[in-house]
């Protein structure tokens, strides 16, 4: 099926789920996730109305980012770890990272944000199931009060946010406790009012489960294999 008609069924099926749950669907972003797929699916993305798109390795992006410079207001994001050695050329190719989860990696990414002069709009991953396959800081660890502690020195990254990716099951509704942990976290910290922090996004969500996230407040669903189809596996 042609990308332009997945796109369609998407946003059609995060009509319903902000339907159901009472919420507008100018609340929800969809994030096309690119990963693995060349630069021609990007432009047909973009051609069928997608503006943010999502890439997990920093390497693989650099390589077909020329391709797709030239899309105006098209949003890159990276959502996959993110070593600090690899903030420098994240610093320079992103609009944003979706997966921070260390404070050396911040401190290095602010650094580099300034040389490059961007500020770039930033999410803490959260690790909620403890998965050590998976990064992200644990929940109620120490790093994370320290990430959120440093923001407000840091003048080249906007932390708007919490991003998850709940231990895979085969039924969505398996994903629900975690997205409601990660949305009463949300709401803890914004209680919190703690400078130079927003916590406007929830990043949660993705193919198989993304209108059980929508249900639970996601403000963002990252959606990659109902768009683009099937992508390799990682070798």
């Amino acid at each position: 099926m042609p990308i332009a008609d997945n796109i369609a069924q998407v946003q059609e099926r995060i009509l319903a789920a902000g339907r159901r749950a009472g919420r507008p669907a100018n609340e929800i972003t969809l994030m096309g996730v690119s990963k693995t797929f060349p630069a021609h699916c990007i432009r047909e993305a973009y051609a069928a109305g997608l503006r943010v798109f999502g890439e997990n390795r920093v390497a693989e992006f650099a390589g077909k980012a020329a391709a797709v410079r030239d899309l105006p207001n098209a949003e890159w994001h990276l959502i996959g770890h993110l070593q600090s050695n690899k903030a420098a050329k994240a610093a320079q190719l992103f609009d944003a990272v979706d997966s921070l989860d260390s404070l050396r990696t911040a401190e290095r990414l602010n650094a580099f944000a300034d040389s490059v002069g961007k500020v770039l709009s930033v999410l803490v991953e959260v690790n909620l199931g403890g998965e050590q396959s998976k990064s992200g800081v644990a929940i109620a660890a120490e790093e994370l009060e320290q990430i959120l502690q440093g923001a407000p020195r840091w003048g080249h990254l906007r932390i708007r946010g919490l991003m998850t990716v709940p231990p895979y099951a085969e039924d969505p509704e398996g994903s629900r406790p975690y997205f409601r942990q990660l949305r009463q976290m949300r709401d803890d910290l914004a209680a919190r009012a703690l400078p130079g922090i927003g916590m406007e996004v929830l990043s949660m969500g993705m193919s198989h489960d993304f209108e059980v996230a929508i249900e639970e407040g996601a403000s963002c669903v990252r959606v990659g294999t109902a768009i683009f189809g099937e992508r390799v596996k990682d070798e």
